[in-house]
């Protein structure tokens, strides 16, 4: 049996304005496949790594035409469980940040109604070495987080290895509860942590410094990413690997991004990606996350992991809509002229 990665979260609807070549009378408005965890599986799966997706989703036509795609995608879809009434939905302005021009309309989604015991983790976890969530899915309200909780135990009793995403969503932690009272307890499984100085700061409670961005400097920044990564896993004695990104936008539409591995004891970083404009900022931390599991995954060495994983994420950003259709020679030509 191969084993297999196992990408945990909501499948999301996206609806941007079409780009200024495709604008018409008839088409005002594009449709896509989001959803952090589903972008990380589409990666993988692109890359020849077995993956398979576990959300849930309303039975309906709208659920059935996704579950193909995502099968003609190469994505496993044994895992998807059929709940509820509605897919959630997100609404973003054509190229901006998740931070920008954003709305979320997913309040009653299959997902967000998930609770204990609904899901078979053995069942689900039977072919699975390696689990991938974010924290976008415990942000959603408590029974989520509850499950979250409850498929990490499942999957920390099978040895399996486990990823997280520290995405960080102001607008999702809206249900009494601040991420310190919860991911601290999700994070105790976790063996790869995957985010950023700020949002490790928000989610866990890690130091920052108020005043890094006045130091303007990049060995600064790798400094700071190398504190919070020991601190993180002085935290959590079970995490062993901590990634940082780092991405600054400025006012003239220039790119800067660059990212650090911390394992092993050792720090690494990658080479520094720079562009003029970008297509689609969504979906980029996604594809880092999916590169590490790609570089682990195929047990490469830590410089390689993480220069694979910042070319893919870099490249991900003159790509429309929220997952990569690189593959593995595309990262790689990417890699090389950077």
């Amino acid at each position: 049996m191969v084993s297999k990665v196992l990408c945990f979260g909501e499948l999301l609807l996206r609806i941007s304005p079409a780009p200024d070549e495709g604008i018409s009378e008839k088409q005002p408005f594009f449709l896509y496949m989001g959803g952090a965890e589903a972008n990380a599986a589409t990666a993988l799966a692109g890359w020849n790594v077995p993956v398979k997706y576990c959300t849930v989703l309303p039975d309906n036509f709208m659920s059935r035409h996704v579950i193909e795609y995502l099968e003609y995608k190469g994505i496993y879809t044994s895992s998807i469980l059929h709940s509820g009434s509605r897919i959630g939905v997100y609404y973003l302005e054509r190229g901006a940040d998740l931070k920008g021009s954003m709305v979320y309309d997913r309040d009653r989604s299959s997902f967000s109604e998930l609770k204990r015991g609904m899901i078979d983790w053995d069942k689900v976890l039977r072919d699975v070495s390696w689990f991938n969530f974010t924290a976008i899915s415990p942000a959603l309200n408590h029974n989520v987080a509850d499950v979250c909780l409850e498929a990490l135990e499942a999957a920390s009793r099978k040895g399996i290895t486990i990823s997280v995403d520290l995405n960080y969503r102001s607008r999702l932690w809206k249900y009494g509860k601040e991420p310190i009272e919860i991911m601290p307890k999700l994070i105790e499984h976790c063996d790869v942590v995957m985010g950023n100085i700020w949002s490790a700061n928000h989610l866990l409670g890690t130091d920052i410094d108020a005043h890094i961005h006045s130091k303007k400097s990049k060995e600064a920044y790798l400094a700071h990413a190398e504190a919070t990564s020991k601190q993180i896993i002085a935290m959590f004695p079970k995490v062993k690997t901590v990634a940082n990104t780092f991405r600054f936008d400025s006012n003239d539409q220039d790119l800067l991004y660059y990212t650090s591995l911390y394992t092993g004891g050792e720090s690494f970083h990658s080479p520094e990606f720079s562009c003029e404009g970008v297509v689609d900022r969504s979906g980029s931390g996604d594809c880092f996350m999916a590169g590490l599991i790609y570089g682990f995954y195929n047990q490469n060495q830590p410089q390689e992991i993480l220069n694979y994983a910042t070319a893919a994420a870099f490249g991900k950003l003159q790509e429309q809509g929220d997952a990569t259709g690189q593959d593995v020679l595309t990262v790689k030509k990417v890699k090389a002229e950077n």
